[in-house]
């Protein structure tokens, strides 16, 4: 990934919450078939390894497990993004030298990966992952809430994953490049967006200013 040091975000606390905060990423390995990707749900076990260890699970009839992995796979985790236009800028009155852009935020994790079928590492996958998601909810629906005989055979359905993170690349591109004029312009058009994702790209951007 292509990040000038503007844009660089290196803490990995940081970054482990903007992972967190993502909740689906984008799984891709390299095989001899070619690029293979699946849109998943992780968790990140942050105790194990350096940089975190990444669990999750694919469909048993997903072709990209049994594909052998040349090198390491990567998860791409996005955050909040948004469209930037020019007219926000103060430099466009000034002299009209400006562009388009994209605000976002991005984590590239990459490391070896291990696709696993052991049923009892598949069912603490599978409910780390729900108590996870589900913690939030006032009824939340636990695994044991299903019947054994059922669980069991969903569990036969898929295959896990568990991808210790050997390098992390974190990118937060929120108009830092620009005048201060420029972001409090971005800041003020994108607070007056549709979508809730230019909102928080709005304050972000808003942050930089302030910091």
């Amino acid at each position: 990934m292509y990040t000038p040091p503007a844009f660089r975000e290196d803490d990995t606390a940081v970054l482990h919450a903007l992972m967190r905060a993502a909740r689906l990423c984008n799984f891709v390995t390299a095989t001899a078939e070619g690029l293979m990707a699946t849109p998943l749900p992780l968790f990140l076990d942050e105790g194990e390894g350096e940089f975190g260890t990444l669990y999750g699970h694919l469909a048993r009839a997903n072709r990209q497990w049994q594909a052998p992995v040349l090198g390491e796979a990567m998860a791409i985790f996005m955050g909040p993004d948004a469209y930037v236009t020019p007219s926000w800028y103060a430099a466009k009155r000034e002299h009209g030298k400006v562009v388009p852009t994209w605000n976002y935020v991005v984590v590239q994790a990459s490391g070896p990966v291990e696709f696993f079928d052991d049923p009892a590492r598949l069912r603490e996958v599978v409910t780390r992952l729900t108590d996870l998601h589900e913690r939030p909810r006032v009824e939340a629906w636990a695994v044991s809430d299903a019947p054994e005989a059922f669980v069991a055979a969903q569990l036969r359905g898929i295959v896990g994953l568990r991808m210790p993170v050997t390098r992390l690349m974190g990118k937060r591109k929120m108009s830092q490049n620009r005048s201060a004029e420029d972001r409090a312009g971005v800041a003020a058009g994108l607070r007056q967006g549709e979508r809730a994702s230019d909102h928080v790209v709005a304050e972000l951007v808003a942050e930089e200013g302030a910091s």
